[in-house]
């Protein structure tokens, strides 16, 4: 993709999460973009990311749909305030809740696409949707509540 992904716009003080953090040399540095109406990403799983032989682990799913739903809330807020996501003063979103329904086992060996929906963008909280497909098939749903990041998470 030519365009920026939303979690290349984070600060380095933002940038070493497992997940999404670019800085984090084992982490799965994920990358979110917008396609339309919804938010997506990519993720072709490892060996090393296995449940049972063939499988992808769970933690792993709920890791990505975290992470891309996080990313998306900043983006959808940026988008919602008319603001560029490299503008000031940064927004920056935490995990208040996340909620992920297995329901088909995800291959090993296949590119994951996560596919998120802004449900609900407010001051302090934004709603996301997704789901993780594998060869086209859905075989996980998530709903993550973001929600600002709070003061005594921020590095001074």
């Amino acid at each position: 993709m030519t365009q920026k992904a939303f979690q290349d716009y984070y600060s380095e003080d933002f940038s070493h999460c497992y997940g999404c953090g670019r800085l984090n040399e084992h982490g799965l540095q994920i990358k979110s973009y917008w396609d339309g109406e919804e938010s997506v990403v990519k993720f072709l799983p490892e060996e090393h990311h296995i449940a049972i032989p063939g499988f992808v682990y769970g933690g792993l799913i709920a890791s990505l749909i975290d992470c891309h739903c996080v990313g998306t809330a900043a983006a959808a807020t940026y988008q919602a305030q008319g603001r560029d996501m490299d503008t000031e003063p940064a927004l920056r979103f935490v995990t208040g809740s996340l909620k992920v329904n297995y329901l088909a086992p995800t291959p090993l060996g296949v590119e994951l696409e996560i596919r998120g929906r802004v449900v609900e963008v407010k001051e302090k909280k934004v709603v996301v949707d997704a789901t993780l497909l594998a060869n086209n098939k859905v075989c996980a749903t998530g709903n993550v509540v973001a929600v600002r990041l709070p003061e005594n998470m921020i590095i001074k």
